[in-house]
């Protein structure tokens, strides 16, 4: 990997390769992983979760400076209860487990979704790594955690209704980027990239607001084999979809 760092590092140093700031990554095929293994879909997750630490911190390396990860959707609380309490157990298992790997690579992490539907162990753990990579100031890792598109515009406009009400905003002054406020991170700048794993060509309710203007590249590799020389073929793809001369 080392090798590959330097490949893209002289490559965006000579104005060959362009870096998005922003890249979201939709996790998909886990499930799909481990079934052709002839494993519990358990540990498909857990690859998963190994696979994000290695991107992760690639990441960080080549220069990105925010990674959008769809952690926990909204729709997963209808899977069986039995994938849901794993998919729990494991998401905390990584907010706790990765914390120092995270403040050792200079990774600040933050989060947006309905957290507060969220049980309390995950909030906790959820919280305290925040807290503990509050100062890092590299790679902004963005954990979209119990988090929908439609549910995000949903609670922007209620929080809308509230500013208003409260005549902390002007009815006739709410315009696009008064939405981009009440977003739930309205500080990090929209993805120029967005990725998908496993094949899949819908955007699932992911960032609907935000990725208008994304550049949408997806790959039949399955999460737990998406690797760093895959994510720079994306890399590659954006940057040739640039226009001339753009930054």
């Amino acid at each position: 990997m080392d090798l590959l760092i330097q490949e893209i590092k002289k490559e965006v140093a000579s104005g060959k390769l362009r870096l998005p700031r922003h890249i979201a990554i939709m996790l998909d095929g886990n499930g799909r992983w481990a079934r052709r293994r002839g494993l519990p879909r358990t540990e498909g997750h857990r690859a998963g979760g190994e696979n994000v630490s290695r991107i992760v911190r690639f990441c960080g390396l080549i220069g990105i400076q925010f990674l959008t990860l769809f952690g926990f959707s909204t729709e997963n609380w209808q899977r069986p209860w039995e994938e849901v309490k794993n998919l729990l157990n494991l998401l905390e298992e990584y907010l706790i487990t990765q914390r120092e790997e995270l403040r050792t690579n200079n990774v600040r992490l933050v989060s947006c979704g309905r957290i507060e539907e969220m049980p309390e162990r995950i909030q906790t753990a959820l919280r305290e790594t925040q807290e503990a990579t509050a100062h890092c100031t590299g790679l902004t890792l963005n954990l979209a955690i119990n988090y929908g598109g439609r549910a995000e515009i949903v609670d922007a406009f209620r929080k809308a209704q509230q500013k208003i009400k409260a005549e902390e905003l002007e009815r006739d002054n709410f315009h696009m980027e008064e939405v981009r406020k009440l977003l739930y991170c309205p500080l990090l700048p929209f993805p120029e990239l967005l990725i998908r794993t496993s094949g899949e060509l819908r955007v699932s309710n992911f960032l609907l607001w935000e990725i208008d203007e994304t550049y949408f590249w997806t790959t039949p590799t399955l999460w737990p084999d998406f690797s760093p020389s895959e994510l720079k073929e994306a890399l590659v793809d954006y940057s040739l979809s640039l226009p001339a001369g753009s930054q």
